[in-house]
């Protein structure tokens, strides 16, 4: 992922709801609406206006961990891990930037008064965005606070539900969401994935989705010479750890592999017609839009 670019956009209202403008007590430390400075909050106290959730140390939830470390220790793959971010709390990173000030004081309102400014200033609470290696606006998604913070450190963690989070980032138009950039472990979550999580169902990669490969054995009929079409994960499903682990999943490179396997006597040609029409028909299945990320085609000898 690229630096953080600008994040101009207004704040959905189900996140903007959890906020407050900001304010700032005699040191100028920002403060939440009681005076309580946000420096060194301990996020497992009562009352903390952060986030709704109670008895939460800010901290990635057990099972969000638990199923962290089996994709890591290969017990688990994209699909189950995917899955087992519903209903889990993250956070999502926002900036609270200064909009405008209020009008100053006409000048006979009183001594020393005059210019003084009426009220407080105004701040906008804005959602973080990042972009990704092939232009797509990505949000940030993260598991703990210290995450967050490690990420960039002028942000403040808002907490909600996993399909909240993944509600406003198609609000957002946002096409990927990442989990934890910048960290040891991050997690490339792609647009059918985000989309599944957002409706609360459960997310079936398009290399694993049986009524996929069956839309796209329907096509054969339309691609002369080509025998058999042979449905694997991309060369991108796969990602690294910061330390160079392997993971099985979370890459952002191609998700589906279409392997097109040639009649039998084929020659360059038929190969270089066969993929053309291969490519052609793809571009009508409906199934394939809407289930796969990104695709990949190769000829198989």
């Amino acid at each position: 992922m690229s630096q953080q670019d600008a994040a101009g956009k207004d704040l959905p209202g189900h996140i903007a709801a959890l906020l407050q403008r900001q304010r700032r007590d005699a040191q100028g430390r920002p403060v939440d609406s009681a005076g309580v400075p946000w420096e060194d909050r301990d996020l497992s106290a009562e009352g903390n206006p952060l986030h709704t959730f109670d008895g939460d140390d800010g901290h990635a939830s057990p099972a969000v961990r638990e199923a962290r470390d089996r994709l890591l220790a290969g017990e688990s793959d994209e699909a189950g891990f995917v899955n087992a971010l519903a209903g889990q709390r993250l956070f999502v990173p926002v900036l609270a930037e200064l909009a405008e000030e209020a009008e100053p004081v006409a000048g006979d309102a009183g001594p020393g008064d005059a210019g003084a400014p009426v009220g407080d200033k105004q701040a906008d609470i804005t959602l973080i965005s990042v972009t990704s290696r092939d232009g797509r606006q990505t949000m940030p998604v993260f598991t703990s606070v210290e995450t967050l913070t490690a990420w960039h450190q002028d942000a403040r963690p808002v907490a909600a539900e996993t399909e909240r989070i993944m509600l406003a980032a198609l609000a957002e138009g946002a096409e990927l969401a990442v989990l934890d950039p910048g960290a040891e472990f991050t997690f490339v979550l792609r647009r059918p994935a985000v989309a599944a999580l957002a409706q609360a169902k459960a997310w079936v990669p398009s290399y694993q989705d049986p009524e996929l490969a069956e839309a796209l054995g329907s096509i054969l009929d339309q691609c002369p010479g080509v025998a058999q079409l042979q449905v694997q994960p991309g060369d991108g499903v796969g990602t690294l750890t910061a330390t160079g682990q392997s993971v099985p999943g979370g890459g952002s490179g191609p998700e589906l592999s279409i392997g097109v396997v040639l009649v039998r006597g084929a020659d360059d040609v038929d190969a270089r017609l066969a993929l053309a029409s291969v490519q052609t028909s793809l571009a009508e299945v409906d199934l394939l839009r809407e289930r796969a990320d990104s695709v990949q085609v190769k000829l198989v000898r």
